[in-house]
């Protein structure tokens, strides 16, 4: 996502159905913890489960309206692009499997923690894979951060492997995403066709064994079942049209909404426990972000001169 692709990213001004695309999408994922605590009785499995089944009829209608299901088909032919899907598959499925879990065990701060490293994981992944060097912001961010989790290791209850199990399965799969051949939609759809497989196996099993919370416990268990399809794919859909129309740079800075909101809800209203060397180790991760934040800044203004400088087209 280039920012010379977004509409407006040349005449310095971005539309505000750009800021409201991207605001309604991380509103939407920084408030799914209350949607993840009412369904905080069942297995986390059976949660992802639910999630990828009922994404499917919502991103399958997505793709009829936007006239792309011949993309969809062709994909599905191509051997190669269904292991990578597999592959982006499996690593989201992790994400969404560990962040259930987290909620539904009380570690929803862990969570924020998670999604607030992510920026930076991005930047350590790019560094190790691609050879992209860091400047010099970028180093003492992720020095930051490698301070927080060395500090949460040794004196917060041990490694968060709750936080960097989030934050290092979403980098992964939005770094392999980039090199999958189809649109977002398209590529969204050929996923959670992928994981239906494992995912009706799961329901069915746990219906078989009585187990199961979809049409065995009542009306609410269902409706809450039927609403993972929406709140997965809505969110997912709200972001791809924002990131269209915003600044890389925009939208690097209004990702952190989510996980501020993840980490409000978890102390104010979930009550969750946070010590004194969790607001330590938070404090090292917003400084981190503070310096990423800059060098964001600073590339987007280094960007703009180059251009700035460049003769026009003929």
């Amino acid at each position: 996502m280039s920012a010379d692709r977004q509409t407006g990213a040349g005449s310095g001004t971005e539309p505000a159905a750009g800021f409201a695309f991207a605001l309604g999408a991380f509103l939407f994922w920084g408030l799914l913890p209350f949607y993840m605590k009412a369904v905080d009785h069942m297995p986390a499995w059976e949660v992802v489960a639910h999630r990828v089944i009922w994404s499917v009829p919502v991103a399958g209608l997505l793709l009829i309206l936007m006239r792309r299901t011949a993309d969809l088909r062709a994909a599905l032919r191509d051997p190669k692009t269904l292991a990578q899907a597999a592959l982006t598959a499996g690593l989201i499925s992790i994400n969404w499997g560990v962040y259930v879990w987290a909620i539904a065990a009380e570690r929803t701060v862990e969570a924020a923690l998670g999604y607030y490293i992510n920026p930076l994981v991005n930047v350590l992944l790019a560094t190790v894979f691609l050879g992209e060097r860091l400047n010099r912001l970028q180093a003492l961010a992720v020095g930051c951060a490698v301070i927080a989790v060395a500090i949460l290791t040794m004196r917060a209850g041990g490694l968060p492997w709750v936080s960097l199990t989030l934050a290092f399965s979403f980098g992964l799969y939005a770094f392999f995403r980039k090199t999958l051949p189809v649109g977002a939609s398209q590529g969204f759809m050929l996923e959670v066709l992928l994981l239906s497989v494992p995912g009706l196996a799961i329901v069915v099993w746990m219906t078989a064994q009585g187990t199961g919370h979809f049409g065995l416990t009542g009306w609410s268990d269902i409706w809450l079942l039927l609403l993972a399809g929406p709140v997965t794919a809505i969110p997912l859909i709200l972001y791809a049209n924002g990131a269209k129309l915003l600044r890389f740079t925009t939208i690097g800075v209004m990702q952190y909404l989510t996980p501020t909101l993840i980490f409000l809800v978890a102390i104010f209203i979930f009550g969750e426990p946070f010590s004194f060397w969790q607001l330590v180790a938070f404090g090292f991760i917003w400084g981190a972000l503070a310096l990423y934040t800059l060098s964001l800044f600073q590339s987007a203004r280094a960007a703009a001169r180059i251009v700035g400088r460049s003769p026009p087209a003929a």
